[in-house]
């Protein structure tokens, strides 16, 4: 077990960042996010920040290609990004555990090579969580949040950093600080974690039941009407994955990229036809079938939702996948 002082934190991030790009949580643009570290930036004191890590996988707007038009001519051109390797710190357990979510569907045949290339760069160094928000719920979902996995886990104990290599990577990064001291794995207390409110929360009856059950469920009328289909839970959400293709014509250079699209807009997948959801209660429905019932039924009764509680906090109408779940199992809203 590797260790550092906190009160050198700075110094620590300047020793990695020396050799490449470095990621850290810190208050930005009026709420935390991950951004790049630069001398004198500092963490953030808030438990997570408004957007997962994801942003730095599968960013918000990524460039595909280019065409560049000449009269009848049209010349294609590679709008990939060279990626170079770069460190996440301060990953927490449940954001770490969204990047399995996302490998399972990026990961897949066809594979993305745009996201593997980043998966491929980067080397994710998680923090262990000691204070939770009353939001948090990631132990239902067999979450440890205090023994985070991730290349790097770290530790943020009293003044010490401490610090363990989990793969390949995490042991080249921790092998390139030479000035790494010595110590022995903390112990946590995890009685924190045992008096949230979301607790005892149980996902596993969604595997129980056949697929049309939940999907015929009564209760999708009433629990959609209110349901704003603002997007706003999709775009927190750590392992929501849904994007559209566009066009930007800039005249003689035509762009197209990709950027996130939510299942909840009403103009999601719209075709010539129309949309294959046109009501709010069908797009309601298709979101959380997809986390709760669609996702573990193609992934090993992986649910697709990481407890983080992003959802919960923002939401203007207080709708998210825990009152969802709780009146599809009980049959009323």
């Amino acid at each position: 077990m590797k260790t550092w002082k906190l009160s050198e934190l700075d110094s620590l991030f300047a020793a990695i960042a020396a050799a490449q790009k470095l990621y850290i949580p810190a208050d930005a643009a009026g709420q935390p996010a991950f951004t790049l570290w630069t001398p004198g930036l500092s963490m953030t004191k808030a438990l997570n920040t408004g957007r997962s890590a994801k942003d730095l996988f599968f960013p918000q707007v990524e460039n595909l290609v280019n065409f560049k038009v000449s009269g009848r001519r049209i010349q294609v051109e590679p709008g990939r990004e060279e990626v170079e390797d770069f460190v996440i710190f301060g990953v927490r357990a449940c954001d770490c555990r969204s990047f399995d979510i996302l490998d399972s569907v990026f990961l897949s045949d066809p594979v993305d090579t745009f996201y593997a290339d980043r998966r491929s760069h980067a080397t994710v160094m998680t923090l262990a969580c000691s204070e939770p928000e009353e939001t948090c719920f990631c132990t239902s979902l067999g979450i440890d949040p205090q023994a985070p996995a991730g290349d790097v886990s770290c530790w943020a104990m009293e003044d010490t950093l401490y610090l363990e290599a989990n793969t390949e990577k995490g042991q080249a990064l921790l092998s390139s600080l030479p000035q790494l001291g010595q110590g022995e794995k903390p112990q946590t207390d995890a009685s924190v974690f045992h008096r949230l409110p979301l607790k005892d929360l149980d996902f596993s009856v969604f595997g129980e039941k056949p697929l049309m059950d939940w999907f015929n469920s009564p209760v999708w009328d009433s629990l959609s009407q209110s349901c704003l289909g603002c997007g706003s839970c999709t775009f927190v959400c750590p392992t929501c994955q849904c994007y559209d293709v566009e066009d930007f014509d800039g005249g003689a250079t035509i762009r197209r990229f990709r950027c996130w699209d939510s299942c909840m807009y009403s103009d999601f997948t719209m075709m010539a036809h129309g949309t294959n959801r046109p009501t709010q209660k069908e797009r309601f429905r298709q979101r959380f079938m997809h986390k709760l019932v669609y996702h573990p039924n193609n992934h090993a009764g992986q649910i697709g939702c990481v407890g983080c509680g992003r959802c919960l906090q923002k939401c203007p109408i207080s709708m998210n996948i825990v009152k969802v779940a709780k009146a599809l199992k009980e049959g009323k809203a």
